[in-house]
């Protein structure tokens, strides 16, 4: 059960199969990003192991990695999600979401050493149509430029 003074509305066994589910490939925004660049025609590689950070899509002939980051876990700048507060085990979560943000910047210094543009795409974006749109014709326009 959960500590006094924490306030929780599932179990400590039932949170711990929340976030054991907790997914890092194929989520919803990636799933949704990976919709909308297909139907506009555009083909592309999914999670390159070979890469720094296994970038979600990756159009390798364009040297282009796309990130499709989760607002809460990647500490989003651009809403309330990325500054969700922790609710429990502070001491756990908060250094934890400060290393992926570490993380994420250092695959992603190596990728542009490497010669590859990087793009974060934040799963606040993927939620509205016309910033959706604009990630699609950015893309776009990467991938056609020769």
């Amino acid at each position: 059960m959960p500590k006094a003074g924490i306030m929780d509305h599932v179990s400590s066994a039932t949170r711990s199969l929340i976030m054991a589910n907790v997914r890092s490939r194929n989520t919803g925004p990636e799933l949704v990003v990976r919709r909308a660049l297909h139907s506009a025609g555009l083909r592309y590689r999914l999670h390159d192991g070979r890469l720094p950070g296994r970038p979600d899509i990756v159009f390798a002939s364009r040297k282009l990695a796309l990130f499709v980051h989760g607002c809460f876990w990647h500490r989003c700048p651009h809403c309330k999600n990325g500054a969700k507060s922790v609710g429990s085990n502070k001491g756990y979560w908060l250094p934890k979401l400060a290393r992926n943000s570490v993380r994420d910047k250092k695959a992603q210094r190596r990728l542009r050493r490497m010669g590859w543009k990087v793009r974060v795409i934040w799963e606040c974006q993927t939620k509205d149509a016309h910033k959706l749109d604009r990630i699609v014709r950015l893309v776009s326009g990467i991938t056609q430029q020769r």
